[in-house]
């Protein structure tokens, strides 16, 4: 690999769009001299954006493209796009080995839709998941998936995104053997569906794998810091997700409301101030930014819609570093690993 990371940004992208990608790439670079930048989109916005970062100008190529994908597009309108639009010109910049990854704040369904279709599933991967960080009471984040691209899944698919996760945390951490857990409504072994209880058992019966699989978790601990990757299907994955997020606002919410209430409260809250910018800072979804679409050849970061420009800068260094810590050769391996095993299986049993 290159020296120096080249990632493809999808500048358009965003509800703020080109000024905050553009600003949050700066900053990237700003922290890591190294990285490079393909920015793709309306030359003319993004030049004008560049003004402000001459560091970023100096280290950038500029792809040139009215057209976008915009947050109401189907995947299939999406699709339709995808030779033209920023979104999907980036994405054809990793096929093409021109960027090393590609990040886009755009419109999720369509970037999943225009990054199965370029890149297609690795070999031994049937359906690629996405995946993020979520924080916890530890120092190192939960890895996640699947969040929202596959709503129906089987034990093999389930495994295999454990497979996935187990190798981000071991790339964004350095864990020798994250611990892995499934997404269920109970910890006891009879609880949950029969694909809940058959992937546990693959898992489970599974030697050689770098990772330390320690059953089911249910979805309030998911934040405790008990595990290092929380697994389960698009479906239920983001409908966790949601109600995590959803009660982070709302504990923000309820404290910026009780201390706007009365004069007391007032005084209270600047006395805890700095609690309280402990825990804002802790549930900044900012912090945290950086979903990634694993299954795929090539490596594609989803950044949040709403991102500041630290959650962009935050997105573009996790895609430098999955693709510096070699990622696909590292699920391949676990897979080709497991494979093997399977096969062994299969002909002891005959």
């Amino acid at each position: 690999m290159s020296h120096k990371p080249l990632i493809a940004i999808d500048a358009m992208g965003g509800d703020e769009g080109v000024s905050v990608m553009i600003a949050g790439a700066a900053l990237a670079r700003h922290r890591h001299d190294k990285f490079r930048f393909l920015l793709v989109g309306d030359q003319e916005k993004i030049e004008a954006a560049l003004c402000d970062h001459p560091n970023l100008r100096d280290a950038s190529e500029i792809l040139h493209t009215s057209e976008i994908v915009s947050g109401d597009d189907k995947p299939s309108q999406a699709l339709r796009k995808s030779r033209g639009s920023s979104m999907g010109l980036a994405i054809d910049a990793v096929k093409r080995g021109q960027a090393s990854a590609a990040v886009s704040a755009g419109n999720t369904g369509a970037l999943m839709a225009m990054s199965k279709l370029a890149l297609r599933t690795m070999p031994g991967i049937d359906r690629p998941a996405l995946a993020a960080l979520l924080p916890t009471l530890i120092d190192s984040d939960v890895v996640m998936l699947d969040l929202g691209a596959n709503t129906e899944c089987d034990a093999r698919n389930l495994t295999q995104f454990a497979i996935m996760g187990a190798a981000y945390s071991k790339i964004i951490y350095g864990f020798n053997e994250p611990r892995v857990k499934l997404l269920n409504i109970g910890t006891e072994d009879q609880k949950g569906t029969g694909t809940l209880r058959d992937a546990s058992d693959l898992l489970r019966s599974s030697t050689g794998l770098p990772m330390d699989f320690q059953g089911f978790i249910e979805a309030d601990k998911i934040n405790r810091g008990e595990c290092d990757v929380v697994v389960c299907d698009g479906f239920s994955g983001n409908i966790a997700l949601k109600a995590i997020e959803g009660s982070a606002r709302f504990v923000t919410d309820l404290l910026k409301r009780s201390f706007t209430s009365s004069l007391r409260s007032k005084f209270g809250f600047l006395i805890s101030r700095p609690a309280t910018e402990l825990l804002r800072h802790h549930l900044d979804p900012n912090n945290h930014n950086g979903a990634v679409f694993l299954g795929l050849n090539g490596v594609v970061v989803k950044s949040h819609g709403s991102a500041n420009e630290k959650g962009v800068a935050n997105a573009v260094e996790v895609a430098a570093r999955l693709v510096e810590k070699d990622i696909i050769g590292r699920i391949s391996s676990s897979i080709d690993h497991i494979n093997a095993e399977n096969v062994n299986k299969e002909s002891d049993g005959k």
